[in-house]
């Protein structure tokens, strides 16, 4: 991972010293912070993780932790619950995360601040500090945020609720690390999720845990450990836990020879990719092509991130470049099945990334839409390097679980929510995304299912586009806006695609319109609430079986 500044860089490492004499974040302490899900949906306690890294180094017993719950409201009156906990926790290993519950909290928003203090001798000298929600040099503390859902989430019938983009303690080195697998399940059962897809860097399993700037004999062991891992919280007793698959997010080269990466759902064996690991200066070229990598898997591979803007020197140091159509190689035997372009924010690359997938349906490359967070465990927030060596940021950028990818599942329509009545496995998984019905949302459900209509007497086909929300979300939309492009007599598809309706449907939290495909070659949907909360669907295309 490049230790550039302006890189999305995650859980900080403050003990990282180039193998230089100084450093204005090194710390004799391990990294101390807590952590929580963003939201909690009905049926789900609250809960929180101190998270400890490096205690082999530096052995610290946590004493205890005070907890201000200071719930929001409208009015701008608040309420607080206090909780003090004595916890006489020894840390003494690399990657420790501890539980903490909350107890019952009413539906709302809370900020909650975190007071630990803890002991370590130094030197044989007992020693004693005191923090508020993290220990990190010069980065100011800013208190967890959690939404307690009053509801349960807006849920589309038969579809499945993933992550797509997050990284375990595997994805470890300089300058970040992840959460557990064991975390990432309890947390996504607390945001109410159904899978999660670990993308954790192919480059890392390469190189040692204990020493990130030493390759490995192999990676299989680090990659192997990681699937053992997850294989036992897929087979425990708890049959309502969310389904964990080990994949990874390879670096491959483009079609220009730089560096991008995809993201791979439960590979079969490890994909080597090293390109831009930053461990090799400035010998940065990648590992395999792009089509190297779909040639060796039969796993969903999603191009990631794909016009995430980067600087000059990224470009140049770690020879990173953008995505381009050749490089879906959409006419291959196992074409990119889709496109990551909404990556924890609709920012520019967003914007770039979601034209792009436009411009691709207008080919009739109907490649599918898909949301992720890049999460290197930022459960509730990122604490990133800013300028290495010198200073850390925060930002709320790349919360797990915040933007979710929704897949028709090829089973029968269940209105469960994340308790799904057929266990959800992988391979059901990977039958869902060969198919054309997804969205992508951080707040309502908003899909599509073809259906018959009738015109003149004649049967056509015709598509339903549903929407959803509740209070938690915006009790009701802005908009609900249906887009798709035209076949023209040529065969070819319009240049531009146009918005074929546009529904004002602010005064309900739910809608439902049916759409005749006409001449339509497919049709789509975007919505947004009245809270600015945001979905989009795949696109519906007309069976050309239908097609005048």
């Amino acid at each position: 991972m490049s230790l550039l500044p302006g890189e999305p860089l995650h859980y900080a490492e403050t003990h990282f010293k180039f193998k230089l004499p100084w450093s204005l974040l090194y710390s004799p302490w391990p990294e101390i912070l807590v952590d929580a899900p963003f939201q909690f949906v009905p049926g789900v306690s609250p809960m929180l993780w101190i998270v400890v890294r490096d205690a082999h180094r530096f052995p610290t017993v946590i004493e205890r932790i005070e907890i201000d719950m200071v719930r929001e409201s409208l009015d701008k009156e608040t309420a607080s619950v206090k909780k003090n906990l004595d916890l006489k926790i020894s840390a003494t290993e690399q990657f420790q995360f501890f539980p903490v519950e909350l107890g019952d909290l009413e539906p709302g928003h809370y900020q909650i601040h975190c007071k630990i203090t803890a002991t370590r001798n130094i030197k044989g000298r007992h020693k004693t500090r005191t923090f508020t929600r993290w220990n990190y040099p010069g980065l100011e503390p800013q208190p967890l945020r959690i939404h307690v859902l009053s509801e349960k989430m807006p849920e589309a019938p038969g579809f499945a609720y993933g992550e797509m983009h997050c990284h375990t303690h595997y994805s470890a080195d300089h300058v970040e690390h992840g959460a557990t697998p064991a975390v990432f399940q309890q947390a996504a059962k607390a945001v109410g999720l159904d899978f999660v897809s670990c993308t954790d860097h192919a480059y890392d399993f390469a190189y040692l845990t204990e020493d990130y700037t030493q390759e490995a004999d192999s990676p299989l062991p680090r990659f192997d450990a990681l699937r053992t891992e997850v294989e036992h919280l897929n087979n425990s007793n708890d049959k309502n836990a969310p389904l964990i698959i080990a994949g990874e997010e390879v670096s491959v080269g483009n079609s220009k020879g730089e560096n991008v990466h995809v993201a791979v759902m439960g590979p079969e064996g490890y994909l080597p990719g090293l390109g831009d690991c930053g461990r090799n200066w400035l010998d940065n070229r990648p590992t395999l092509k792009i089509e190297g990598i779909l040639q060796m898997t039969e796993a969903h591979c999603f191009a990631a991130h794909p016009h995430q803007q980067m600087g000059l020197l990224e470009k140049f140091i770690f020879r990173r470049g953008y995505w381009d159509s050749k490089d879906l190689h959409s006419a291959a035997r196992h074409p990119i099945r889709g496109i990551q372009f909404w990556n924890g924010l609709r920012d520019e690359g967003f914007k770039l990334g979601r034209e792009w997938w436009i411009q691709e349906l207008g080919k009739e490359n109907y490649v599918l839409p898909i949301g992720g967070n890049d999460a290197h465990g930022d459960l509730n927030d990122t604490t990133a390097v800013s300028l290495p060596l010198f200073s850390l940021k925060h930002n709320r950028h790349h919360v797990f679980g915040n933007v979710r990818t929704a897949v028709k599942l090829p089973h029968e329509p269940v209105p469960s929510g994340s308790g799904l009545r057929k266990p959800l496995t992988k391979e059901t998984l990977h039958q869902a995304f060969a198919g054309d019905n997804c969205f992508v949302t951080d707040g309502p459900a908003l899909w599509w299912e073809r259906v018959a209509d009738s015109v003149e007497n004649r049967p056509q086909m015709a598509v339903a586009f549903h929407a959803r929300t509740t209070e938690d979300f915006g009790n009701g939309f802005r908009y609900v806006r249906i887009f798709g492009r035209r076949r023209l007599l040529n065969g070819k598809l319009s240049q531009r695609e146009e918005l074929h309706l546009a529904s004002q449907v602010a005064a309900r939290p739910f809608t439902d319109i049916t759409v005749d495909f006409e001449d339509f070659a497919y049709l789509r949907a975007e919505c947004i609430t009245a809270t600015g909360k945001f979905a989009l669907t795949s696109a519906a295309i007309k069976p050309r079986s239908i097609e005048r």
